[in-house]
């Protein structure tokens, strides 16, 4: 069970009825915050809906940092998720090769990608090396995007972990075709 109770929307005031249009367990915790829970979703909301990056890489980095996490509650999401974004069963497959260090089908742009995501997570950030490379082929708007997009999910993957959110049933078959290791 999730460390901060699920708030429904019968609980929020009017006001913040809007916060759980996503009826998702992430949410229901946040919305423990109202003002947290806003400021949280602005960002996604940007990466999602705003972001010039191409989806299925942004897609990708995102599994990246979920795959290094070992984070069910994000890998299920973002399985799915990638899925609606074009990123495919092989993809998946060979992002799991690329993290264990064997050779994958994957274009270079989606191999340097998931590249940038595994140094940033591993910390402090990406690369020079790594930055200087996808800076030749992204300009500078797609690069801060790339890296807001593998910085947030750094932090979604601790939240995650911190409140102790847990994969809902209509994920947890994303899970099991796609299982994290052990």
């Amino acid at each position: 069970m999730a460390r901060v109770p699920d708030m429904t929307v019968e609980l929020l005031k009017p006001e913040d009825r809007d916060l759980l249009k996503r009826n998702i367990a992430l949410h229901r915790a946040l919305t423990n915050s109202p003002g947290g829970a806003r400021a949280f979703s602005g960002l996604g909301q940007y990466i999602r809906y705003g972001s010039k990056l191409d989806p299925r890489l942004r897609e990708l980095a995102i599994l990246q940092v979920g795959w290094l996490a070992r984070s069910p509650y994000e890998w299920s999401h973002h399985v799915k998720i990638g899925f609606d974004f074009g990123v495919s069963e092989d993809d998946i497959r060979a992002l799991i090769a690329e993290t264990e260090g064997r050779g994958s089908t994957l274009e270079p742009l989606a191999k340097l990608v998931l590249l940038a995501a595994r140094e940033a997570y591993a910390g402090p950030g990406v690369s020079a090396a790594t930055y200087a490379t996808l800076a030749a082929q992204l300009d500078h708007e797609l690069m801060v995007d790339l890296v807001l997009v593998i910085a947030f999910y750094c932090a979604v993957v601790r939240v995650l972990a911190s409140l102790d959110i847990q994969v809902e049933p209509d994920y947890q078959p994303y899970l099991d075709r796609f299982p994290l290791p052990g």
